[in-house]
């Protein structure tokens, strides 16, 4: 059997210690500042600015970079995780500025063939919808935060962070997203006479929350506050009206 040579040896050693790099998320952080916290449908929420976002290119050109972006750079779950809650969001972004006016993301697809199954984009060259990065990429990663942080471009969706995610600041950013979906009482949790109320989001992947102790334990480990006694029903009604500012 051939030794590796010491220079083959020190390249090897070199690659497996190179610093990981996530994309440059400045041109995605403009894109952010086109929210504006507002109210829609009688609900608190982030809203997008998707004519301007339109008419400026900007989100074009994010998804540009991510498309071409070489995701077998990512290191680690942090740094693959926040890459692809930002790609997803951007793909969501993308998919209604691309049709943009509209009233519902849900518009772009049909009953035989929903938005969520058709094609968003090329991600690490391959073509992918917004299911394809939300079930077969980030859920099986085992982050049931991720429902809060993922954003369908609808009212009843958590609201979009006005920040990209980053692997270094992903935990604060995920336990904040959760906590602040939580006490949006609109559509995330309220308190009724005799139970709590909370977002489908919960019902729909309950088997996600199911793998951290379940959905009552996750809601009141970011809601002490709430009556003990009290059950929880993921049932407030889903608004899926597009989360843009009408002009």
């Amino acid at each position: 059997m051939k030794h590796l040579g010491l220079k083959v040896i020190a390249g090897l050693l070199l690659a497996n210690n190179v610093a990981a790099q996530e994309p440059d998320w400045q041109g995605y952080a403009q894109v952010l500042k086109a929210i504006k916290l507002g109210e829609k449908n009688g609900t608190p929420l982030a809203l997008v600015d998707y004519a301007a976002l339109k008419q400026s290119g900007l989100v074009e050109k994010v998804y540009q970079q991510i498309s071409t972006y070489p995701v077998t750079a990512l290191k680690g779950r942090e740094e693959t995780l926040a890459f692809y809650i930002n790609t997803y969001n951007i793909l969501a972004l993308k998919t209604v500025v691309d049709h943009w006016p509209l009233k519902s993301i849900k518009d772009v697809g049909s009953f035989f063939r929903p938005v969520w199954g058709k094609e968003a984009g090329t991600i690490g060259g391959n073509k992918v919808s917004l299911d394809d990065v939300e079930n077969n990429i980030i859920r099986p990663m085992g982050e049931p935060r991720i429902h809060l942080a993922i954003v369908c471009a609808s009212v009843s969706c958590p609201d979009l962070r006005n920040e990209p995610y980053t692997a270094a600041k992903l935990t604060q950013q995920l336990d904040e997203q959760t906590s602040a979906f939580l006490h949006n009482n609109k559509k995330g949790l309220y308190i009724a006479k005799d139970k709590i109320v909370v977002s489908k989001i919960f019902k729909w992947f309950k088997k996600d929350f199911d793998k951290v102790g379940g959905v009552e334990t996750f809601i009141r480990g970011y809601r002490a506050d709430l009556p003990v006694a009290y059950p929880i029903d993921a049932d407030i009604d889903y608004d899926w009206s597009v989360n843009g500012i009408v002009n």
